[in-house]
């Protein structure tokens, strides 16, 4: 769990604690009286806001609110990180398995074994913090095609060369419902089916009583007041959705679940092969983590552990202050999580319904507009492995890994180092090393996408780059070829036109260089 707060230190101040209580207030039974109090509380707030919705809308949403208090319930039960460093153990020799190892399907196999998948991305992001209004998933990343658009291409690709019909799953939120709902009508004529479902929607608490800060249940009046509470929330909603029995009675085995954002999770032949086709274990593998090598810019993802005998994920928030460099550090923990999985719909279907599922709680503290503290509770969709019966990790090529969250990470994808082929970005064969230059570029000037691409008047070649980093006023002509190390820093109030047709060659700009027309 992570936060600077303890829940039942909020508590013990609400509850105005004072020298005189018949129960001790550091006792073990006033903590409890307190707790149940204070969810007493939320679950009447909770009724409250029930109460000013229409009534057919009332049984969904008092399931949906059901589950935030019980997410409730349990972050007050929570005592600092819930994980005894102590007691990790070494990784089985068979934890992680090498991509390199996975075998390639024969061609007469593939379609049966696509029948048994569902494409499940995960899409309840906005743009925002890229500068741009609506969901995430319809920024233009590559010739004008947007995340949304290649995901479409690369599974229509599939059902086309297999003669499959692998259907795409959208998780939604409720800021990214509507929009997602109008532009998919532009795929009708594709050969993909397209389903959409929607994540919960849970009132933020104020971090000063804990009780939700919305005045009733008209999520668009107050967005503020409202979040999605994480892609952990997969698993209920899925299933609440119908979408995860319709599948298992259609005959589907297995669903790959990513970031829509992630351009390197493609439909994997060889990991599928492993699930369901002629290299299936004889024990079943009920759920898969993909991982990567971690470098030192990875030093905060998710780890693997062994613990209690169970493979499990390791968030930084659940490390203990005095363990969080262990935990970055590239040798002690060699992997980190790319959230590309693949998971059994029986075996979810099974966890759900005996209720095993168990999800570590991240307490994300927000300040909203109006200068008000809240938490948001939320829950990672990894986090749940622990729960399924021979999981593994598989250590995959870092290709596999590919997120755009920030300008330099579109500036790497719509540069020459790719080249597009069916929906999917393939590194260029000119590339002399497998791995993706380090780029870093100002926030002040480059991190809207709008910002960033007037700045260029085409992408730089990049190929030979190993390092850029650019801050303050800068901007590229056409044609500019960046190699080895670059380093352009215009100081405030300076400006930097680097010139079309400049070849930069390990190189360090800096100062003032307007090129002016005449």
């Amino acid at each position: 769990m992570t936060s600077g707060i303890r829940p039942i230190d909020v508590l013990l101040q609400r509850a105005g604690v004072r020298g005189h209580q018949r129960v001790p207030s550091d006792s073990k039974e006033f903590h409890e009286v307190t707790k149940r109090d204070a969810l007493r509380l939320l679950e009447n707030d909770v009724d409250r806001l029930l109460q000013t919705v229409e009534e057919v809308r009332r049984p969904a949403l008092k399931a949906e609110m059901g589950r935030f208090a019980d997410l409730f319930g349990r972050f007050l039960q929570e005592e600092g990180p819930a994980l005894d460093w102590n007691k990790i153990q070494k990784l089985p020799e068979n934890a992680v398995m090498n991509y390199s190892n996975l075998k390639a399907p024969k061609n007469e196999q593939i379609r049966n074994m696509l029948d048994k998948l569902v494409v499940i991305k995960l899409n309840g992001g906005l743009g925002t913090s890229m500068g741009c209004h609506g969901p995430k998933s319809v920024i233009p990343v590559r010739s004008d095609l947007t995340f949304l658009d290649l995901t479409v291409q690369q599974i229509e690709h599939l059902n086309k060369t297999y003669d499959a019909n692998v259907p795409l799953v959208l998780m939604n939120s409720f800021n990214t419902d509507e929009d997602t709902e109008k532009i998919v009508r532009k795929y009708k004529g594709f050969r993909v089916q397209i389903h959409t479902f929607n994540q919960s929607c849970f009132p933020r608490i104020s971090r000063e009583h804990f009780l939700p800060v919305a005045k009733d249940f008209d999520v668009e009046k107050d967005m503020e007041a409202w979040y999605p509470p994480g892609h952990g929330d997969f698993y209920d909603t899925f299933r609440n959705s119908g979408l995860l029995k319709k599948f298992i009675e259609e005959g589907r085995e297995y669903c790959f679940l990513s970031n829509i954002d992630n351009l390197g999770a493609t439909v994997d032949l060889n990991i599928l092969n492993k699930l369901v086709g002629e290299e299936r274990a004889t024990t079943p593998v009920e759920f898969v983590m993909e991982v990567t090598d971690k470098t030192r810019a990875d030093v905060k993802g998710g780890t693997l552990i062994q613990f209690e005998n169970k493979l499990r994920l390791l968030e930084i928030a659940q490390v203990p202050p005095e363990h969080v460099d262990d935990f970055k550090s590239v040798k002690t923990f060699k992997f980190f999580n790319t959230n590309n999985i693949w998971a059994n719909l029986a075996s979810i279907e099974r966890v759900l319904r005996e209720r095993t599922l168990s999800m570590e709680i991240i307490v994300n503290n927000k300040t909203l507009e109006t200068g008000l503290r809240v938490i948001q509770l939320e829950t990672a969709v990894g986090s749940a492995m622990k729960c399924f019966d021979g999981a593994i990790g598989i250590n995959v090529p870092r290709s596999r890994f590919l997120p755009v969250k920030k300008s330099s990470d579109l500036l790497l994808v719509m540069s020459n180092l790719y080249t597009l082929k069916n929906g999917s970005l393939v590194m260029s064969p000119q590339r002399m090393f497998p791995t993706t230059p380090l780029v870093k570029l100002g926030e002040n000037h480059f991190s809207k996408v709008k910002e960033f691409l007037g700045r260029f008047a085409n992408i730089p070649d990049i190929i030979e780059l190993d390092h850029l980093t650019v801050s303050g006023d800068v901007t590229f002509g056409r044609g500019v070829s960046l190699r080895g190390t670059v380093i352009i820093i215009a100081n405030h109030g300076d400006r930097i036109d680097i010139p079309a047709g400049a070849i930069l060659e390990n190189k360090i700009v800096s100062g003032n260089m307007r090129i002016l027309d005449h």
